[in-house]
C-alpha cells in the first residue's frame, strides 16, 4: 500500500509518526511520498523515511506519483483543492479537519468523492479517542440509562506555530469555530444527529476574529453545550473535557488528569472505566498541542483496513465531515451576529 503525505508540520508530524509505527507492524505499508514547503520539515518527515521521494509542493507529489492513499495535512484553506486533485489522480485521501471552509467547497468535495469512486476521511480524530468512544457506547447501549445533558469544552492558548500565521487568517483558518470547537460539535452530532436548535454566544480577538464561542444545543430532550476558545494569551495550556449526566450514572472526562475518565453512580459508588488503546504512544515532536498518537494511529489504521477490504468509511466519511463544517459555518455566522450586536449596544 503505497502511501503520501502532504504538509509535514504540526499535523502532518502526527500522521507521519503513527503511519511509521503502522509500516514496521505492517508489511504492505509504505510511505513512499512527503512533502512541504519548508525545506526543515520535509527533511525531519524524510529521515523517519528516507527512501521516500520529496516534493516540495502537494500539487506536484500528486501529479507525479501513484498511491493508493494519501494524507492531507496542510492549513484548512489548502485541503479542499488537494482533496480533489487526489480523487481525479485517482487516490484515496484522508485530509484533516476542517475538511473545508465554505458551502461550496462541500459541494465540489461531494462530487469529486462521487465521480471518483474513491474513499475519502475526515480527520475528526476525537470519534478515535477511547474516552469519547466509551461515551457514545454508553449513550448507544444506554448501560446507564438515558443521556439528559452533556457539557463539552476545548480550550487552548493562542494559535502561534501556524505555517506564516494562517491561524489568524479567518478565511485561512475559519477562526476557532472550524478550527478548535469543530471537534465538539461533530462528536455531538455522531452521538445525538443533528440539533433541532441551537443558540451561540461569542467573542473575538482585537483583530476581529472569532477566538471563544460557547453554543448551547438542543437534541430532542437531551441539551448540550459546547465551550471552544482560543485564548488572548499563549501560555494558557491545551484541554479537553466532557461531564455527560445520564440517569443513572455522570461520565467524566478530564484530558489533563490521570486517569482521565470517571464514572460517578447514581448508588454513590465510583468506576474508573479501563480503557485500552490500539496503540499507547506518546511524542511532543510535533510542536504542537497533540502528543497522544493513540487515536491518529487508530483512525489511520482503520482507514487502511477499509481501503484494503474494499469496505465503506462509517467513523468519519466525506458526508459528515462536511456536514459538521454546515454547522460550523452557521454556527460561525451566528457567533458573528452575536458580537456585533452586543458591541453595538
Amino acid at each position: 500500500m503505497r502511501i503520501g503525505v502532504i504538509g509535514c508540520g504540526g499535523m502532518g508530524t502526527t500522521h507521519y509518526l503513527s503511519l511509521k509505527v503502522l509500516s514496521e507492524k505492517e508489511d504492505d505499508v509504505e510511505v513512499v511520498a512527503l512533502s512541504d514547503c519548508r525545506k526543515e520539515f520535509l527533511d525531519k518527515a524524510a529521515s523517519y523515511f528516507p527512501e521516500a521521494a520529496t516534493y516540495e509542493y502537494g500539487m506536484e507529489l500528486i501529479e507525479k506519483e501513484q498511491l493508493d492513499i494519501v494524507h492531507i495535512c496542510l492549513p484548512s484553506y489548502l485541503h479542499a483543492e488537494h482533496a480533489v486533485k487526489a480523487l481525479e489522480k485517482g487516490m484515496n485521501v484522508l485530509v484533516e479537519k476542517p475538511v473545508c471552509l465554505t458551502e461550496e467547497d462541500c459541494q465540489m468535495l461531494l462530487e469529486a468523492e462521487k465521480r471518483s469512486g474513491k474513499k475519502v476521511m475526515v480527520g475528526q480524530v476525537v470519534r478515535s479517542f477511547e474516552e469519547y468512544k466509551y461515551l457514545k457506547e454508553a449513550y448507544d447501549t444506554e448501560k446507564f440509562g438515558k443521556l439528559k445533558s452533556i457539557t463539552m469544552e476545548r480550550i487552548s492558548g493562542d494559535v502561534k506555530w501556524g505555517f506564516e500565521d494562517w491561524f489568524h487568517n479567518e478565511e485561512k483558518s475559519g477562526s476557532v469555530v472550524l478550527d478548535l470547537h469543530v471537534h465538539d460539535l461533530d462528536f455531538l452530532r455522531y452521538m445525538l444527529g443533528e440539533p433541532d436548535s441551537f443558540q451561540v454566544k461569542a467573542s473575538r480577538f482585537e483583530s476581529g476574529m472569532i477566538n471563544h464561542i460557547i453554543t448551547e444545543y438542543e437534541f430532542g430532550d437531551v441539551f448540550a453545550t459546547a465551550e471552544g476558545i482560543w485564548d488572548e494569551s499563549s501560555a494558557m495550556k491545551f484541554h479537553a473535557a466532557f461531564r455527560a449526566h445520564f440517569e443513572d450514572a455522570t461520565i467524566e472526562f478530564n484530558g489533563a488528569q490521570s486517569p482521565s475518565l470517571t464514572v460517578y453512580k447514581k448508588d454513590g459508588t465510583v468506576e474508573t472505566p479501563e480503557l485500552k488503546a490500539e496503540y499507547e504512544g506518546e511524542s511532543d515532536v510535533a510542536g504542537i498541542n497533540v502528543s497522544n498518537l493513540g487515536p491518529y494511529y487508530t483512525e489511520i489504521k482503520y482507514f487502511q483496513e477499509c481501503v484494503r477490504e474494499d469496505k465503506p468509511v462509517e467513523v468519519a466519511p466525506l458526508i459528515e465531515g462536511v456536514r459538521s463544517v454546515q454547522l460550523g459555518i452557521k454556527e460561525w455566522n451566528a457567533a458573528k451576529e452575536y458580537v456585533n450586536a452586543h458591541e453595538n449596544k
